[in-house]
């Protein structure tokens, strides 16, 4: 059912995204040659040129926000995350143009149409697009969304859905959908046979309709367009009865799988032959999705070396100045799949801080830290090392914060689904960090959000939490 109303979304989206695209092109060919605001040197080269360019530039946007996933529906997607979204798949929309026209007047144009400068594009042009096309897109995904709440407020083309099941799981459906109310769906209730013992009650706001066998008389009453059934595994042969109950009144029926206690992270149905598979813990950093998170690592670990390297040869002086012992502090990490690798820091601490208390807990409070290496911790300084670890492939910038062994063998028997977060590189940030989950804090929690990172993985969102990471940060090192 979401994905059937989804469609709805993504048609009018595409078709938004391609029109306010071709509309950036050619009001940033306008701000650029005809305003003046921006001296041209080599003169205005002819529309015609650029409208050449144009429907390539406009079809490249659809094929850039489908790989940043802005076509599919997401739970608790906020605003934020659109606009990084919109702002990452603008930036790869430039970035398949350069090279598609790069390509193209390599290999395909005559010496006599190079020399007229045929697809060449101003890189003004392409700064005063990436601008545009971010706010056009932006600002269209809102007009529609706003359109469509407008018309599902008044009542207009609402979907009535019942949840057959009442227990966790079709509780967990009635979440999702009342979720995504905006899409449309209107949750009427529940059908279950609990309606007749004295733990009859319903579920935030929604009435327990009547008992199983009731099923067709509610549909007809409540004019119910589609069904979830959401029965645990012992009720089998009730769910095939509403299931034929449902057909023979023509609505949408959809079964949800009873696998919760196995399902931890995304599950995937496959396909074996014409025999449907579900694959449990599917995530999306595979593949190609891989190889890009760690492109995004090392040109970025890379530069921060680079820049980072005249402020970190200070920090390694007043360290060797403040204390004994070495500039580095060196420990064990568990990372992906489960292996252990030596995360890189700058000390904070004396060298035999441990000698007496073990492995605790490090904390920006804590008392073995030396002077400098309260600041660095303050400041965050002290994991500019680990920047090395990213360029090595141990880590990536954004991740689950890694956790030494010792730990690990004692949070995987207390905590479950505590090991799926080693299914991805450990990074130096991650959600868990820049929603105030870090150091000394509810384990738990910090499972929570680092599952919820590995589930909901984009490009779009590693750069939203280095951009939260960066403010957070100024804000700590301010007090």
């Amino acid at each position: 059912m979401v994905k059937r109303f989804s469609r709805l979304f993504v048609v009018l989206h595409i078709v938004a995204d391609i029109l306010t695209a071709g509309a950036a092109f050619l009001l940033a060919y306008v701000i650029r040659f005809q305003t003046g605001l921006i001296e041209a040197p080599k003169g205005q080269p002819p529309l015609e040129q650029y409208l050449t360019v144009l429907p390539f530039v406009a079809l490249m946007v659809p094929v850039a926000f489908h790989v940043q996933r802005l076509y599919r529906l997401r739970r608790g997607r906020s605003r934020l995350d659109d606009f990084f979204a919109v702002l990452v798949g603008s930036l790869l929309t430039v970035l398949l143009a350069l090279v598609g026209t790069l390509y193209v007047q390599t290999y395909h144009l005559s010496d006599a149409r190079k020399a007229q400068g045929y697809l060449e594009v101003s890189q003004w042009v392409w700064v005063i697009f990436l601008c545009l096309n971010v706010c056009f897109a932006f600002a269209s995904r809102e007009f529609v969304r706003a359109q469509l709440r407008r018309r599902w407020r008044k009542g207009i083309g609402l979907r009535r859905v019942l949840v057959v099941g009442a227990g966790d799981l079709g509780r967990m459906v009635a979440d999702r959908i009342l979720e995504h109310g905006g899409l449309g769906f209107r949750l009427v209730g529940f059908v279950d046979d609990r309606v007749t013992t004295s733990d009859a009650i319903g579920y935030r706001g929604l009435p327990i309709l009547g008992a199983l066998s009731d099923t067709a008389e509610i549909c007809e009453r409540e004019d119910i367009d589609e069904i979830y059934v959401a029965l645990p595994l012992d009720e089998h042969m009730k769910m095939l009865t509403v299931v034929e109950t449902a057909s023979r009144e023509c609505i949408e029926t959809h079964v949800v799988p009873d696998l919760l206690q196995f399902i931890a992270l995304r599950a995937r149905l496959e396909d074996l032959d014409g025999l449907p598979i579900i694959s449990i813990n599917d995530m999306p950093l595979r593949g190609f999705n891989s190889l890009l998170k760690r492109a995004v690592d090392i040109v970025f670990s890379g530069m921060v070396l680079v820049v980072g390297a005249v402020p970190a040869l200070v920090v390694a002086l007043i360290i060797k100045r403040s204390s004994p012992g070495p500039v580095f502090y060196t420990q064990e990490r568990m990372g992906l799949d489960g292996k252990s690798f030596t995360v890189w820091k700058f000390r904070s601490m004396p060298i035999d801080a441990e000698e007496v208390t073990g492995p605790v807990w490090a904390r920006d409070d804590d008392p073995r830290a030396t002077t400098v290496g309260r600041w660095l911790r303050k400041t965050d300084a002290d994991e500019l090392p680990q920047f090395w670890n990213v360029l090595k492939g141990d880590m990536s910038i954004v991740g689950p914060r890694p956790e030494r062994p010792f730990f690990v063998e004692q949070f995987k028997r207390q905590i479950p689904q505590y090991m799926l977060r080693h299914k991805v590189r450990a990074g130096i940030t991650g959600w868990a960090q820049v929603n105030g989950w870090r150091g000394n804090t509810s384990l738990e929690k910090r499972i929570e959000f680092d599952l919820y990172y590995i589930e909901n993985w984009s490009i779009s969102l590693d750069i939203k939490i280095m951009w939260l990471t960066v403010l957070r940060g100024l804000h700590r090192a301010a007090y």
